[in-house]
């Protein structure tokens, strides 16, 4: 079988067999991602939301931010709403499953840090893509105009 001694004449060559079988193993081991934009913020939507703008200033004022820092400057900053630090975690992973904020690793200190995302403007993409599409117009080709010299010399 490939999964015993490798594929091939089985003289010395490399042993793919393990390899695929390997892999097979440690993609059906993993534990499942959490589904980040089903997660029940535990509050009415408009509640929900308005303390994710909450989080979402003070993250964005004081930079990337630890969940502890985050709970620290949320108290400093007396956002109504937040029963504890358990409740902002939950909202903090409702945001990231709403592309609010995004969550990295720092290699240095080995602390993940939540950051907000750069906003990007929406008007100027427009403008661009239309002065784009003005460019790339063609020039009328040669063989309608020469068409029509030629009816006009008949």
């Amino acid at each position: 079988m490939w999964f015993r001694g490798g594929l091939g004449g089985g003289g010395g060559g490399s042993n793919i067999g393990s390899i695929v079988k390997n892999q097979i193993v440690r993609h059906f081991s993993r534990a499942r991602a959490v589904d980040v934009k089903r997660i029940n913020p535990k509050v009415p939507f408009s509640e929900a939301a308005s303390i994710a703008q909450s989080l979402y200033q003070v993250i964005k004022e004081h930079g990337p931010l630890t969940v502890s820092n985050t709970w620290n400057q949320a108290k400093e900053a007396n956002i109504s709403g937040l029963n504890s630090k358990t409740h902002m975690k939950i909202m903090l992973k409702w945001m990231r499953g709403r592309k609010m904020l995004k969550l990295f690793c720092n290699p240095n200190s080995k602390k993940f840090l939540h950051c907000s995302l750069p906003e990007e403007p929406r008007t100027e993409q427009s403008n661009s893509a239309s002065e784009l599409n003005l460019q790339t117009k063609r020039k009328p080709s040669k063989k309608k105009s020469s068409i029509k010299r030629k009816k006009q010399h008949k």
